[in-house]
């Protein structure tokens, strides 16, 4: 029988080698985010989660949740879903250009594979509207028989989450312009609605007609007459809303981080799903002692008590993007990876960030030398860089899936090479093999001329003494990448937002030994510990 911890079923618990103890420091997650929120047939909300690849119901009255679709199916990064009246859901999966339909007996199909970062879904009387969140986006209506769409409405700046209203109006929120507009289905010119609001990105209609709407950037969920614009604060919650949707008169909204929350009709608000990570990925301890983990479109803080503080997202201003490599370098600052290829010095207290490269190509871990350089992984290429000032350097190539970076006492370079089963040190005519034998290497760090190693594809922390030679796992059956069984599917990423996204376990260490691992599997932050004397 699989223990359940959330979204990551498995027969047996982690466990730490003799002279360790294991600690989670936070729950394990119970979704990889949330985005597009539907109620279902049955009553249960359905959530669709980009960055896991999966659709789950929850059960509104206990907080059971199933899995609909999940990751490694055949749906791709869901980002918004709908039902028609047989019961059929349909999806967006934004990052590869489809529409799917998955029938009541759970077979899928795709409807359209060539509708770039479709995002918005809804279906009204039997008719399928959907929407490109991009600029220059598009907004039609499908033919469920494969015909060709057709547009009701074109250079669209990144419109999103629609409904049709009452009045037989399709409403839709324009990200890009912080406006929400309508159109009739039966063609016309777009008419908008309302505007400078804060960040629009779903718009669903309560039982007496008025909009309700979240914005993403701001938190707010917002009441909006659509005969004159006017508009009421429902609730206030954190930045990163996603979508929502009502079971019967009862509210609730999508945050990027996992949470659900149900707004009452009296503004008050409860938590039906806690927040948690969409990884996390890399990990990083600055000199004070603060924790700071990357997890996509929030960086978050990891407080003693267990709990996280957001310190931005995705539409914080200043934020440099989707964050995957993190490295702390003190006073506050941090170097962060970003999916859409940049490498950015970030000040979150300061909310602005300074880039200092961009352009490269799926960019993982990062570590920064004694002399200040930045040095990262490329995947992409194959490649490991130096960043000083506005020069980048090409410190080693040809390397199979670079994730890992990690810097030694002598300021020598080590890097994971993930397809390749082995950590190198780079060298000034090359690459030379530290370890070898391992199944797929990600985060890695050295500390008191030890090297750990999180192996992601044998679900262990590896230690090897880099004077003697010697290794062993110190850390086994780990919540780390896919499922046991599962192959994930790639994300290929969705512009302007970010690039590929793919997984990484990061690791990092605090001044008395502790190691931080990212157990990206099942969405929480784990604790190695050194539990007795070692001779």
């Amino acid at each position: 029988m699989s223990i359940s911890t959330g979204r990551y079923p498995t027969e047996t618990l982690p466990s730490a080698a003799e002279g360790w103890t294991l600690q989670r420091l936070t729950a394990p997650s119970r979704l990889f985010g949330a985005n597009g929120l539907r109620t279902g047939p049955d009553g249960r909300i359905y959530v669709a989660q980009v960055s896991g690849s999966q659709i789950s119901a929850i059960d509104i009255a206990n907080g059971q949740i199933e899995t609909i679709s999940a990751k490694g199916s055949d749906i791709i990064a869901p980002d918004d879903i709908a039902f028609d009246a047989n019961g059929n859901l349909f999806a967006t999966e934004v990052m590869d250009s489809r529409v799917s339909m998955r029938s009541k007996d759970g077979r899928t199909r795709i409807l359209r594979d060539d509708l770039p970062s479709a995002n918005g879904i809804t279906v009204h009387q039997g008719r399928l509207f959907v929407g490109e969140c991009r600029i220059g986006g598009r907004i039609m209506e499908l033919d469920l028989n494969g015909g060709a769409p057709r547009v009701l409405a074109s250079d669209v700046p990144m419109p999103n989450a629609m409904e049709v209203g009452p009045d037989g109006l399709l409403y839709y929120p324009v990200m890009g312009t912080n406006e929400i507009w309508r159109i009739n289905p039966e063609g016309g010119a777009p008419e908008k609605v309302a505007g400078d609001l804060g960040v629009p990105d779903s718009v669903k209609f309560d039982a007496e007609g008025y909009i309700v709407s979240t914005q993403v950037a701001s938190g707010q969920v917002l009441r909006i007459n659509p005969r004159n614009g006017e508009r009421t604060v429902l609730a206030q919650l954190e930045p990163g809303l996603d979508n929502l949707t009502f079971v019967g008169e009862r509210l609730f909204v999508s945050n990027f981080n996992g949470q659900i929350s149900e707004v009452t009709s009296n503004g008050t608000t409860r938590t039906l799903l806690p927040h948690g990570f969409n990884g996390p990925f890399d990990i990083t301890v600055d000199s004070s002692g603060k924790i700071y983990v990357a997890d996509g479109p929030n960086l978050f803080q990891l407080l003693a008590d267990g709990t996280t503080k957001s310190l931005g997202m995705l539409f914080t201003p200043g934020y440099p993007g989707y964050t995957r490599g993190l490295a702390a370098t003190g006073d506050g600052e941090l170097i962060v990876a970003t999916a859409a290829g940049q490498i950015a010095r970030y000040r979150p207290a300061l909310n602005e960030s300074e880039v200092l490269a961009q352009g490269l190509d799926q960019l993982y871990g990062v570590a920064v030398t004694s002399s200040g350089a930045v040095i990262t992984a490329e995947l992409g290429t194959g490649r490991v860089l130096a960043i000083k000032s506005d020069n980048v350097e090409v410190l080693a190539a040809n390397l199979r899936d670079p994730l890992g970076i990690a810097i030694d006492a002598n300021d020598a370079i080590l890097v994971s090479e993930s397809a390749g089963g082995r950590v190198v040190r780079v060298l000034g005519s090359g690459v030379e093999t530290v370890v070898d034998g391992l199944q797929n290497p990600q985060g890695i760090l050295v500390r008191d001329g030890l090297l750990y190693i999180v192996d992601v594809g044998a679900k262990t922390v590896i230690e090897y003494d880099l004077k003697k030679g010697g290794r062993r796992i110190i850390a086994s059956t780990l919540p780390v990448g896919a499922p046991p069984g599962v192959v994930a599917k790639p994300l290929r990423g969705f512009p302007p937002f970010t690039g590929p996204m793919g997984p990484y376990a990061g690791i990092a260490a605090g001044a008395d030994g502790t190691l931080y691992i990212s157990a990206n599997g099942d969405g929480s932050v784990l604790a190695l510990k050194v539990a007795a004397a070692r001779g």
